[in-house]
């Protein structure tokens, strides 16, 4: 398995590409900050939003109980699905029941979570995505880099060589509206055709049975007014007990991920229209687990809204395929390690520990803690690194004794008049190519402290 930094050898190399990743996802930080400072009750609303989780998973049998009764009772069909493996058998056997082939998506990371899209591939149906962001890369055959803004890491001229490609646009042209009108064009039909509509859910409410679905570009309001069945799938900790609480998560949610006051649409799908069915799938794959451990519990009260990416020092500048989870940033770090401990522990040191992440979230996560707990566990968990405790044994030592210390300093100090390339090779991971030793300081703060004391 590969650590975080061997993974993100390949997107630091390119410069460039580096540093306006770097750039537009700090931007969009800076308009949450902006949109925030416009609402004076901001930190009474998170405090709020993190209660209002924290209750509801603290009652979340009688939550998800009390939704499927209002759901069934507005005529809705509620399945429920303990794994991943559910989750794509339901699917399939509503499409087979219905007779269709042809799906339209929204934007759903429960559905990149389960592997649904080619699980549905592998069996003719023909899956298609329809946010803009989500559809470039399914074109690229790529996953998302980022839960809200998936196609963040393309730039755009790559996306004019891929329209260019797949759908014929114009030679050379990477104009923004251009390509946006071109794959709306091309995006029409597929809604026009579809058998099937897929919405993930932002959150479903339990006191009506209706479900709220947030989106910028009005894909699933278009794909549910045309197919005749629509899924609905969403992981048990998005629902929430009423509609006093949705409006305390809507007024967080966009202004936390991108900045906007609200999302474009915010649609609520409470019972299907005359002649059509709605479907929803309540998904478990872990959750439940992830509910008992008292350590990392509050990773479900996560909105999804990618304000940890954002503004995370490390995924920008790193991007979002150097992690082995599919959820990149602070918020994959965590899910990740919930997941598979085993499989995804090399990203918990894709973290500075500065833990702005904890500070923006809209739900009060503390997701840098959460991270330093996480390496906390890692020795006890048997998937520590042997070179890292060694260097902490040394240091331990070195740090045990004020002649020790001032020993050790004062051999850095020698060592420092070596030639670079007895400091600077192979043997010394801290010298990687691109990169130098720093020069030992002349003398010690502690050196320094005392002569000014002696003035």
């Amino acid at each position: 398995m590969s650590t975080h930094s061997q993974s993100a050898k390949r997107f630091v190399a390119d410069a460039e590409r580096l540093a306006w990743h770097d750039r537009a996802l700090y931007a969009v930080r800076e308009k949450r900050d902006r949109m925030m400072a416009t609402v004076p009750e901001w930190e009474s609303l998170r405090r709020l939003s993190s209660e209002l989780k924290l209750h509801t998973l603290s009652h979340l049998g009688d939550y998800l109980c009390e939704f499927e009764r209002n759901a069934t009772a507005n005529g809705m069909t509620v399945h429920w699905a303990s794994d991943a493996a559910e989750l794509n058998e339901t699917v399939w056997g509503l499409i087979r029941a219905h007779g269709g082939r042809r799906l339209v998506k929204s934007k759903s990371m429960l559905s990149e979570e389960c592997g649904l899209t080619p699980y549905l591939e592998a069996r003719g149906v023909e899956a298609v995505e329809s946010d803009l962001g989500e559809r470039i890369m399914q074109l690229l055959h790529l996953p998302p880099s980022h839960i809200v803004l998936p196609a963040i890491a393309v730039r755009r001229e790559e996306v004019g060589a891929l329209f260019e490609r797949e759908l014929g646009t114009e030679a050379g042209n990477s104009d923004p509206t251009y390509l946006t009108h071109a794959a709306r064009r091309a995006l029409r039909p597929k809604f026009l055709e579809a058998d099937i509509s897929m919405t993930g859910v932002n959150f479903a409410v339990a006191s009506t049975g209706a479900l709220a679905v947030c989106t910028n570009e009005g894909n699933a309001d278009l794909g549910t007014s045309f197919a005749d069945l629509h899924i609905a799938i969403l992981g048990i900790e998005k629902v929430i007990p009423d509609m006093k609480a949705l409006g305390v998560f809507t007024r967080l949610l966009a202004r936390s991920g991108t900045g906007q006051a609200v999302t474009t649409y915010t649609s609520l799908y409470r019972r299907p229209a005359p002649g059509r069915e709605i479907h929803v799938i309540l998904v478990d794959n872990g959750r439940s687990e992830w509910l008992a451990d008292a350590r990392h519990r509050n990773m479900l009260k996560c909105l999804r809204c990618g304000a940890c990416m954002n503004t995370c020092p490390v995924y920008r500048r790193s991007g979002g395929y150097s992690y082995s989870y599919f959820i990149p940033g602070p918020l994959g770090i965590n899910l990740g390690m919930l997941r598979s401990a085993e499989r995804h522990h090399g990203n918990v040191s894709a973290c500075s520990l500065c833990y702005s992440c904890s500070g923006v979230c809209p739900a009060k996560i503390d997701l840098g803690e959460q991270i330093y707990e996480w390496r906390q566990q890692l020795d006890e968990l048997g998937l520590a690194d042997r070179t890292k405790k060694l260097m902490v044994k040394g240091m331990d030592f070195v740090m045990g004794g004020p002649h020790r210390f001032y020993g050790a300093i004062a051999l850095g100090r020698a060592a420092g008049k070596l030639p670079r390339w007895v400091l600077e090779n192979g043997l010394n991971p801290w010298s990687a190519p691109g990169r130098a030793m720093p020069p030992f300081a002349p003398r010690s703060f502690n050196a320094g402290w005392k002569k000014e004391e002696r003035k």
